[in-house]
């Protein structure tokens, strides 16, 4: 059974080339090979080295001139028979993708040559841009270190940027071709496709020296921050119901507030359904947030009075209610055309109208991209929502554990257009339930990393669960009202249910059988309503951390995000401290006992080694 799932063996949707630029004020590190050729299911990283892969079942070749401090160069062609394409061909995007990190480009100054020679002095967007930051791009400059230039120039096409915050990554993204051409095209046959990507430094690099990171995290727990801990829920889709109330008396267990149940009228839901989530709710005792997809075939008032009323027949009378029109379940780059779809403010008010004793919610049922696109009206509204998917652009482990950065930078960018309206997240997955990019999410029967996919084997490992503690460290500065994660049971699940998938390790798990993620979710929902503290951490990327009081105690939740061991220390937290560690030592005993969390696995320090992928819950008495 694999526990952390941290195999360096990656299948990635769109295979791209990614440039490293700089992270952390340092320069990323360079190959030095005259040419490589890569596997096109294999993916690197942005922080560490450049991949190339195929234009669908045809190699790219990537050969660098030897880098040295002033620079490096990457070349591509692509190779069928050799050199050239033999047979007409439907691309997408063939070219090298070069990523810019977040850290000292949010915000910072930038310069861009535009194709035509001219130069542009602006900056790297501060809050997330729904459309592309930059057009017309030969060449972008920036310090990524005070005094050093980077000059990052592209050849071969036209290129232009866009910020990959919206879709959670944590990059600005440079690629071909523009958004704006026609796409697929066909690259005819006998043709080639040549870029050139150049990385320059001015003044020369050679003169610095390496930083040295350290060798342990420093955590520092402070006063109440004026926020307190959300909610917690998770997503229930009407089709997986009946093996959430399989689990139900598992899942009751884990104490959860909420359960995000979806109702889609284009699907023929209705009584039936409801009445499922009604048992669900009443099993759980936790209160409903319904979902409704709005057909928007006929008048909104008719469509969600009718909902309500088969509500009504089930006995399901939700806390909260919230909508969106079914056609912005798909995603419409900057620029397309979009269906008719009535006004936002009459679908709010015709749901205010068929529920009045609910709390209204509207947004996206799918993820922040669409949210910053179509943007709420919300003088109707009670709170605004939006979800996230881990594995939208990449699959492997760091870049979606890299997807924890951009969260801050989601919630302040939505709370730049919602003001202190009611935030509510989720539910938000690790893998992805409804495709709004394509007509499907993509098979993994192969139980692989693979993005845009509904399953994952990390959802049942060590990973998630240390994704779950980053994900609600990382958003509940923000002020959020509740946060849902995963599901009962099933892809997206926390309690284990056989499925007809293969399920390493669980072929013969018995009722009961929890997944780690689940003794997250219940240790935060233990704590719903509590003073959040302020919290800091040296490195976030490598460790999160998240601490509020309860019941006369501080609580502070530790989460590895890395592969690695780590080693801690904690200022701020009065001893004696007990701990639970979950981790791979107690990874039996956690799947096995839904009661885990609650006890208590030894005595800890202000100095602590974190195990791979592991989550530390610390209570210690409360100043």
């Amino acid at each position: 059974m694999e526990r952390t799932l941290a195999s360096p063996q990656v299948t990635h949707w769109r295979q791209s080339a990614i440039f490293p630029i700089f992270v952390n004020g340092k320069i990323a590190e360079f190959q030095t090979e005259d040419k490589s050729i890569f596997l096109p299911n294999r993916t690197a990283h942005l922080r560490q080295r450049i991949v190339t892969s195929n234009l669908r079942d045809r190699y790219i070749s990537c050969t660098q001139c030897p880098g040295n401090d002033r620079g490096s160069v990457f070349d591509s062609q692509c190779l069928a028979k050799p050199l050239s394409i033999s047979q007409g061909h439907n691309s997408i995007r063939p070219s090298f993708i070069v990523l810019h990190p977040l850290d000292r480009v949010v915000g910072c100054p930038v310069e861009v040559e535009h194709v035509d020679g001219s130069r542009e002095r602006t900056r790297f967007p501060d809050l997330i841009d729904p459309s592309q930051c930059f057009l017309d791009i030969k060449e972008l400059s920036h310090e990524p270190i005070p005094g050093i230039r980077a000059r990052c120039r592209m050849e071969g096409d036209t290129w232009e940027c866009e910020d990959h915050r919206n879709w959670s990554d944590a990059s600005f993204k440079t690629y071909v071709r523009p958004l704006s051409l026609p796409r697929p095209y066909v690259i005819p046959g006998g043709s080639e496709v040549r870029q050139t990507v150049s990385l320059t430094f001015s003044p020369s690099v050679g003169h610095l020296t390496a930083t040295t990171r350290p060798d342990r995290v420093s955590i520092s727990v402070g006063e109440p921050s004026g926020r307190t801990m959300p909610e917690i829920g998770v997503g229930v889709l009407a089709d997986r119901a009946p093996h959430a109330l399989a689990v139900a008396d598992t899942l009751k267990l884990a104490g959860l507030q909420l359960l995000n149940c979806r109702v889609d009228p284009r699907a023929g839901h209705g009584v039936p359904e409801l009445a499922r989530y009604r048992d669900l709710a009443r099993r759980l005792a936790a209160q409903v947030i319904l979902e409704i997809i709005v057909p928007c075939r006929e008048a909104p008032a008719t469509e969600l009075a009718q909902v309500a009323a088969a509500a009504a027949a089930a006995g399901l009378f939700p806390r909260a209610v919230a909508v969106t029109a079914a056609t912005d379940l798909a995603s419409y780059p900057p620029g397309a055309a979009r269906p008719a779809t009535p006004p936002l403010g009459e679908i709010y008010a015709a749901a205010r109208a068929a529920f009045p004793g609910a709390t209204i919610g509207g947004g996206m049922l799918t993820y922040f991209t669409e949210l910053n696109r179509v943007r709420p009206s919300l003088a109707e509204l009670d709170y605004v929502m939006h979800a996230t998917c881990g594995l939208i652009h990449a699959a492997d482990d760091r870049s979606l554990m890299e997807t924890l950065e951009a969260l801050p930078h989601i919630a302040r960018s939505t709370r730049a257009f919602i003001g202190d309206r009611a935030y509510r997240v989720g539910p938000s997955n690790i893998g992805m339930p409804f495709n709004p990019y394509g007509s499907a999410t993509t098979a993994n029967p192969q139980n692989g990393r693979v993005t845009m996919a509904e399953i994952d084997p990390r959802q049942r490992g060590l990973f998630a669960a240390a994704w779950a503690a980053g994900y609600v460290a990382a958003l509940v500065p923000s002020g959020v009202a509740s946060i849902s994660l995963f599901a009962p049971a099933g892809e997206f699940g926390i309690a284990h249910h056989p499925m007809p998938y293969a399920m390493p390790g669980y072929e013969t798990a018995p009722a009961g059988t929890v997944y780690p993620a689940f003794h997250v979710l219940a240790g935060f929902a233990a704590v719903a309503g509590a003073a959040a503290l302020a919290v800091g951490s040296s490195d976030a990327t490598r460790v999160q951390a998240i601490a509020c009081r309860s019941g006369g105690r501080t609580l502070l939740w530790l989460a590895n995000l890395t592969p690695e061991p780590q080693k801690v220390s904690v200022a701020g937290i009065a001893g004696p401290a007990d701990a639970v560690a979950l981790d791979e030592a107690s990874f039996g005993e956690a799947i096995a006992d839904p009661h885990f969390s609650q006890r208590s696995t030894g005595r800890v320090g202000a100095e602590l080694a974190l195990a791979p992928h592991s989550v530390v819950r610390v209570s210690a008495p409360s100043g």
